[in-house]
């Protein structure tokens, strides 16, 4: 029972969740004319990329086996974001990253531009928020229940859109989800800032990399004879935005009985916060040990939350298979494209298995759910496989998988159809009119 009193709200499309799947659908959809309203449950956007401090927008950039110089082949909402984030001074230039680049980006600026993208399209905004059910009429979700501090939320909406990343709505309607290979999914992190670094030194010692030279690995490796707790050997160091500071993404978090935790599970959460805090101060404590120019470096924070990298996802009308990823498959019915490799995060050294001068395109039927009607979903919870989602999950993506959600959104209400009976070609017609430049 709650005893609070609840409100009724009305709009044209419901977007659960601010990440950058989010951000995107909903300025799309508000800019569009439609009503729209989007609940987050923290109290700022940026899903993973903030709250979970992934730090960087991946997969604008082809890869190459010897990287020159950048090439862009992600465009669309991004290229918004983008400007937004470098009028505050939030966006690094382009870093190496193995065989491709990355850009790191400060994660006030971040919140600040979804913010200023979202009010400016007219977007209605709920943070502390979160979905807790969905209304249900048959097959069809009319929209879900929201609980704020001051009461429920009865929201009614003409389409609804789950950017939640873990397939929230989906699952509360009770449609089709699943979670990893065998239910087995990748392992959570925990990033941290360390601030406090001669970033001059750090980089003549290791080099415009931010994947960390073997040498580095193999003091990692041969740091357990010294005392040091360290269950990840190759590890991503990246110079932030902010003078002195470098963005660590080096911790493996698993069960204390070597399970991979799933953090749609509560114990597991939880246990993964405990740990991922616990294993930040290590690898702090053994950079500031061992690492030039790191000797007078002490750990900043940590993330607000662990960092997810794949928890349940959605059954879509289509799947984004491995192969997929790996042979640079293209789609009549494409809405999203990506350069970027399969990141797999098992044992002590993540395998990445590039994709080279080429990309790939995701379906517009991996948004849509295989059963039931006013519902799309994105994000890392896209319909796609076990190793096409360690791909597919990141952030360049996200945006461009909101993009197309927003997209179809208005055609849906506009022509008053359902979602699954758009043509995926007529909503990467649309894209490429936005500027997605998804045909050249």
């Amino acid at each position: 029972m709650d005893a609070r009193p609840s409100q009724r709200v009305g709009v044209d499309v419901l977007v659960v969740g601010g990440g950058a799947t989010g951000v995107a659908a909903a300025t799309t959809a508000a800019r569009a004319g439609l009503k729209t309203l989007v609940v987050e449950r923290y109290g700022f956007c940026g899903g993973g990329a903030v709250a979970g401090l992934s730090g960087t927008v991946c997969g604008l950039y082809e890869a190459e086996e010897t990287p020159r110089e950048p090439k862009k082949i992600v465009f669309g909402f991004v290229d918004d974001f983008i400007k937004a984030m470098e009028q505050r001074g939030g966006l690094s230039a382009p870093m190496l990253y193995g065989k491709t680049w990355t850009r790191v980006h400060e994660p006030l600026a971040w919140r600040d531009s979804a913010d200023a993208l979202l009010m400016d399209a007219g977007v209605r905004i709920s943070y502390h928020s979160l979905a807790i059910g969905v209304h249900r009429n048959g097959d069809r979700i009319d929209g879900a229940t929201i609980w704020t501090k001051g009461g429920l939320l009865d929201v009614r909406a003409g389409l609804t859109i789950d950017a939640s990343g873990d397939a929230d709505v989906v699952a509360m309607a009770g449609l089709q989800t699943y979670c990893g290979a065998d239910g087995v999914v990748q392992n959570p992190t925990m990033i941290f800032r360390l601030q406090g670094v001669d970033t001059q030194r750090f980089k003549a010692a290791y080099g415009a990399d931010t994947i960390l030279p073997p040498e580095v690995s193999e003091m990692i490796a041969s740091a357990a004879e010294s005392g040091y707790a360290l269950p990840r050997t190759k590890i991503w160091l990246f110079e932030t935005t902010r003078p002195g500071e470098l963005l660590c993404n080096c911790t493996r978090v698993r069960g204390a009985d070597g399970r991979e935790l799933n953090c749609i599970n509560a114990d597991d959460f939880t246990e993964a916060e405990i740990q991922g805090r616990k294993q930040a101060r290590e690898y702090a404590r053994f950079f500031k040990d061992k690492l030039a120019g790191c000797e007078a470096s002490w750990l900043n924070d940590t993330a607000v939350q662990v960092g997810v990298r794949q928890t349940r996802q959605a059954r879509g009308t289509a799947l984004l298979r491995n192969e997929d990823v790996v042979r640079g498959s293209k789609f009549t019915d494409g809405v999203a494209r990506s350069p970027w490799p399969i990141e797999l995060h098992a044992g002590a050294k993540p395998r990445v298995s590039w994709l080279l001068n080429d990309y790939y395109e995701i379906p517009y039927g991996c948004f849509v759910p295989e059963r039931g009607e006013g519902l799309l979903f994105g994000g890392r919870c896209l319909s796609a496989e076990h190793e096409a989602v360690a791909s597919a999950r990141v952030t360049a993506q996200c945006f461009s998988y909101g993009h197309a959600l927003g997209v179809a959104a208005t055609v849906a209400l506009r022509e008053r159809v359902e979602p699954r009976a758009i043509p995926g070609a007529a909503v990467r017609d649309l894209l490429n009119r936005q500027g997605a430049r998804l045909d050249g």
